[in-house]
């Protein structure tokens, strides 16, 4: 606006254009200013979003509605994501703008947890046994864990189950999800061999049965 303005007052000065002229030339850019403000309004904010916000970049793993998808192309009006199952999903960047935005590369290590019911009359030394033998696993793995790490009861459930949670820390971020979900699965596992060795299992309440007896009468005659 400002350059538009000097322009306009350098040519009244110079004599190169007349009022009358300026006052046709300025209300058709008035005119068509509005016929395509959504536009401009729209490849401004697009503008902002890729060049200052810049929230990822080609290759970044991003959640956007709650849905896990990689930034495969970047372009000034539209962004393209590629989703897990390779379907193409294209976002304008100006709705983008508007929407949180998780970027899995930019984010510091990450942290997981795993949760897992056991028995309630598991007795607290057998509980005390548990967290020993995950901690020795998780100091075991340094490249994988961070060592920071909690085992916790969240809370007991029907008197007969205990409802625990494990909480780590990764060495990396979830940008390489392949990699991160490996490492828990080897994690679960893991769990899954503490269990037997330390013989913690899980019982099921007693559950009552009603059995009804029913006379058949048979109509096949007697010989």
């Amino acid at each position: 606006m400002v350059i538009v303005v000097i322009t306009v007052v350098l040519l009244l000065v110079m004599g190169l254009a007349t009022t009358k002229v300026i006052f046709v030339v300025t209300s058709q850019l008035l005119l068509v200013g509005f016929m395509f403000q959504n536009m401009c309004k729209t490849i401004f904010e697009s503008i902002i979003f890729v060049f200052v916000m810049h929230p990822f970049d080609v290759g970044d793993r991003c959640v956007v509605d709650g849905v896990q998808m990689i930034v495969e192309e970047m372009n000034i009006l539209t962004t393209v994501f590629l989703r897990y199952d390779n379907e193409k999903i294209y976002y304008p960047n100006s709705v983008l703008l508007t929407k949180p935005i998780s970027n899995f590369r930019r984010s510091p290590d990450m942290a997981d947890s795993v949760e897992f019911c056991i028995d309630v009359s598991t007795s607290a030394d057998d509980v005390t046994a548990l967290r020993k033998a995950i901690q020795s696993y998780i100091e075991s793995k340094p490249k994988y864990w961070s060592p920071k790490h909690s085992v916790v009861v969240k809370e007991i459930e029907n008197v007969n189950k205990m409802k625990m949670g494990l909480y780590v820390r990764h060495t990396m971020n979830h940008q390489n999800y392949g990699e991160k979900s490996s490492r828990r699965s080897e994690l679960v596992f893991e769990l899954k061999k503490i269990f037997e060795s330390l013989r913690i299992k899980y019982h099921l309440l007693p559950q009552e049965l009603h059995l009804t007896q029913f006379n058949v009468v048979s109509n096949t005659p007697s010989p």
